[in-house]
């Protein structure tokens, strides 16, 4: 099954925008995240129009932190790309007919929502300084 890393590349994009105090283009953060300058493009203005990023064109221009780092969480930035589920896992619909499907569906349904609204109030209390202050201690 395929992970979704969307949330932990542009963390780790937001705080070497942070760290380097200068804008970075489209195609410096794909080449750090190895990855097209056209994805990093649509999810970066994802994070504009929620105001964490802003963006110059022309010479010395590309992305920036619209707001410290303090002032940004886990939470927001996971809302800013879409608001997936935080987990891969997934329920069958394979058999809809079979009692014991809908039980199993139903017990991991209510289990997966605890384990997932646990896990956002987790995320609303990390903000991207706490991230940054702990890159910083162990790359000392």
């Amino acid at each position: 099954m395929r992970k979704d890393s969307r949330l932990s590349r542009v963390l780790h994009a937001l705080i070497h925008l942070d760290h380097h105090g200068k804008p970075a283009t489209s195609d410096d953060i794909g080449k750090m995240l190895g990855t097209n300058p056209v994805v990093v493009r649509r999810t970066m203005a994802a994070l504009r129009e929620q105001g964490y990023v802003s963006a110059v064109k022309g010479h010395n221009g590309g992305w920036s932190l619209a707001r410290p780092l303090s002032d940004i969480t886990l939470y927001d930035i996971h809302k800013a790309l879409g608001d997936s589920s935080v987990f891969t896992i997934g329920l069958t619909d394979e058999h809809n007919s079979c009692p014991i499907e809908h039980g199993v569906n139903n017990a991991l349904r209510d289990v997966m929502h605890e384990a997932e609204a646990l896990l956002l109030a987790r995320f609303k209390q990390v903000t991207l300084a706490k991230l940054a202050s702990e890159f910083g201690q162990h790359s000392a």
